[in-house]
């Protein structure tokens, strides 16, 4: 099923434009911050069962990866350690931006949409030209991706006020309606250790 809706460039006030090219640029390496020996348990708690579960998810009956950019233990590894980095980055939660990728595009690094989204994310590109150099082919990586979904979300997060179901049906272009932000909230509760 395709989630992207009719997404289009809104005019963003300089001040909020220059904020969020700040929170896209200068990508560090994705290792995650964790100061505290809680903090590393949660991570290894959350790591271990998020990759069960997609292992579970994007594996045939053969068990082999569906997809070849998470086909490796060290693809995997990263991919969850951005996930968890960019999450935590815009004080978003892990289980959120992973139930996210999978209704907007099902784990596939190289996903378009028929809007033109692109990515893990469905990043538009138009962001790429308000917030970043205006590469939108940065939006097949990763981090990139996620640092724009993730930074993107947090954005719409404050314009509705804390509300998740507005925030979520503007990033995806289907504002007021319930369809897509159910489906996304239903597979963060997939994802929640």
């Amino acid at each position: 099923m395709v989630w992207a809706g009719p997404q289009r460039e809104e005019h963003l006030a300089d001040s909020v434009r220059i904020a969020l090219s700040a929170a896209v640029a200068d990508l560090p390496a994705p290792t995650p911050f964790l100061p505290t020996v809680q903090d590393q348990a949660a991570y290894d708690q959350w790591y271990r069962q998020t990759q069960n579960q997609l292992a579970h998810k994007l594996k045939d009956k053969n068990g082999l990866w569906k997809l070849p950019e998470l086909s490796t233990p060290a693809l995997q590894q990263a991919f969850l350690q951005t996930v968890w980095y960019e999450s935590r980055r815009a004080a978003l939660e892990p289980s959120l931006v992973m139930g996210l990728i999978e209704v907007e595009s099902g784990f596939r690094k190289y996903a378009i949409s028929s809007a033109g989204a692109r990515g893990v994310m469905q990043v538009m590109p138009f962001w790429t030209r308000q917030l970043g150099t205006g590469d939108a082919s940065a939006l097949f990586q990763w981090q990139a991706n996620m640092r724009f979904g993730c930074v993107i979300l947090r954005h719409y997060l404050s314009i509705e006020q804390g509300d998740m179901h507005m925030a979520l049906g503007r990033y995806n272009g289907s504002r007021g309606q319930l369809a897509y932000p159910q489906a996304v909230l239903a597979a963060k509760q997939r994802w929640q250790p």
